[in-house]
């Protein structure tokens, strides 16, 4: 038999904080200038969801380190500056959290971006409260998503049973590190990854954050 769910993991970019179609933005607006132009589908399919290190890499694979340490540089400059003229919690998300809050269910973050970021982010939304002493960061395990090992760092860290845990996450790493961490997965597809990218065992796949509560509820 299913044990209910008792803990709701939720990725931040993109499922808390409306920042991931920013992010896309400014990665292709980066790679223009620096010498990789990249769509916003392959900025999707190569950086969404993926930490700092898996990022760097790929653009220092590409350009070299030196480029790939003055392009991280610019997007967290740039990625503040963007914050702090407007951000909003993703569409949904404040009605989505009183719904958990009602069902008895438990909350915390795990996210591939750093505590850094997500005090600044979570903070210009007014969503650090909620979650404060309840957030993980992927620098705090040895490897990011598509790897389980921060979501089970964060199930841990809750005192939670992994096969009692949902991951709500936006991008394909990380759906697929929720299902290798042996956790229900709830793909959001309100955002800039189409919904087939997020698909697969284990996974309900969903466009309206308010319907999270409901989800969660019958499965």
């Amino acid at each position: 038999m299913i044990k209910p769910i008792e803990l709701v993991i939720f990725d931040c970019d993109g499922v808390l904080v409306d920042s991931e179609r920013l992010a896309v933005r400014l990665q292709v607006a980066l790679g223009a200038e620096l010498g990789w132009p990249l769509t916003a589908d392959e900025v999707v399919e190569r950086f969404v969801g993926r930490s700092k290190e898996s990022i760097v890499g790929q653009i220092a694979e590409r350009l070299g380190a030196q480029a790939a340490g003055l392009w991280w540089e610019l997007l967290i400059r740039r990625h503040r500056d963007a914050v702090d003229l407007a951000l909003d919690p993703v569409d949904g998300l404040p009605e989505a959290l009183d719904g958990l809050t009602a069902l008895g269910l438990r909350t915390c973050v795990a996210s591939s971006g750093s505590h850094e970021k997500m005090r600044h982010t979570l903070g210009r939304t007014g969503l650090y409260g909620r979650f404060e002493g309840r957030i993980h960061s992927a620098s705090e395990v040895s490897r990011g998503k598509p790897a389980p090992d921060l979501f089970l760092h964060a199930a841990r860290r809750m005192g939670v049973d992994p096969a009692v845990c949902a991951v709500v996450e936006d991008s394909a790493p990380g759906v697929r590190a929720a299902r290798a961490a042996g956790m229900r997965a709830f793909g959001y597809s309100g955002g800039p990854t189409p919904a087939e990218w997020l698909e697969g065992p284990g996974t309900i796949v969903f466009d309206d954050m308010r319907r999270l509560p409901e989800l969660l509820a019958a499965h």
